[in-house]
């Protein structure tokens, strides 16, 4: 089974521009910043051959901003639409996704606001933040993945200017401390995991400058799974365009794949 998240920045442009060529190997797509309404969604979805696929979407109270949705090649129930506090913010959606020989997975497609040092975004993000982690503290016994662009980023692996960051959000201590609580409870960052220490590999690079050719980016997009599901998790990989103007998102696609498990057992996994 393969799972993508992708910051879509536009799931209109996104497609205009071939992105959906990263994303429909997937069995799984979560998708942020999707900016439109539901029916121009499916009428990307049915342009990209999804058609016949499951989605369901977050779309944000105001047009054109945020949105998230979660797209399955199998059937799709029980949708839960925002966090407390939040629920017409477009940034949280969490649905049941039917998976052949095993219960059913549960999958979030999440977009963090962004920040800003003593201003209200900031506590607007820290609100947020604390919303996610009551959230995640009652999902962590299912099999749940997690996905989306968090605007955090975790250590200095995971940051490449990260000395131009101190004290600045995306990189303050008190929201990477979210990130640390999750991984203590047992909640496994698969990126890092699977991806190796770093530095990097890096999802998103400032559209100024060279920070795409330079590679300096930030890892602040995110597939995390509960325990029971992240063992089987055997491969992840940042879906990097060869060239800056290959680009169709400030965001690179992030992949994760789960193997099978032994013959018989009540919560094997088909790729």
């Amino acid at each position: 089974m393969r799972v993508v998240t992708a910051n879509v920045n536009g799931v209109r442009a996104a497609a205009r521009k071939g992105g959906f060529a990263d994303l429909t190997d997937a069995d799984v797509i979560a998708l942020q910043e999707v900016r439109s309404s539901s029916a121009q969604l499916a009428e990307v979805l049915a342009a990209e051959g999804l058609a016949d696929w499951s989605a369901v979407h977050a779309p944000a109270e105001t047009a054109g901003r945020s949105g998230v949705a979660v797209v399955a090649r199998s059937p799709v129930t029980d949708v839960v639409v925002g966090l407390p506090g939040f629920a017409a913010d477009g940034r949280w959606i969490e649905a049941s996704v039917t998976v052949p020989d095993r219960r059913p997975l549960t999958v979030v497609s999440v977009y963090v606001p962004k920040g800003l040092v003593g201003e209200p975004p900031q506590d607007h993000k820290m609100r947020f933040l604390t919303a996610m982690d009551d959230r995640l503290r009652q999902l962590s016994d299912g099999d749940v993945i997690v996905a989306g662009d968090f605007n955090v980023a975790r250590t200095e692996m995971d940051l490449r200017a990260w000395r131009q960051r101190i004290g600045k959000s995306g990189f303050l201590p008190e929201e990477r401390a979210f990130l640390d609580t999750w991984e203590d409870t047992g909640w496994v960052d698969l990126g890092r995991r699977l991806g190796g220490p770093g530095p990097g590999p890096y999802t998103w690079w400032s559209q100024r400058g060279r920070a795409f050719d330079n590679d300096t980016g930030w890892r602040i997009d995110y597939v995390w799974a509960s325990p029971s599901l992240a063992r089987y998790a055997v491969r992840a990989s940042v879906l990097r365009a060869p060239t800056w103007d290959a680009r169709w998102s400030d965001h690179a696609p992030l992949r994760v794949e789960f193997a099978d498990v032994p013959p018989g057992s009540s919560r094997s996994l088909r790729p």
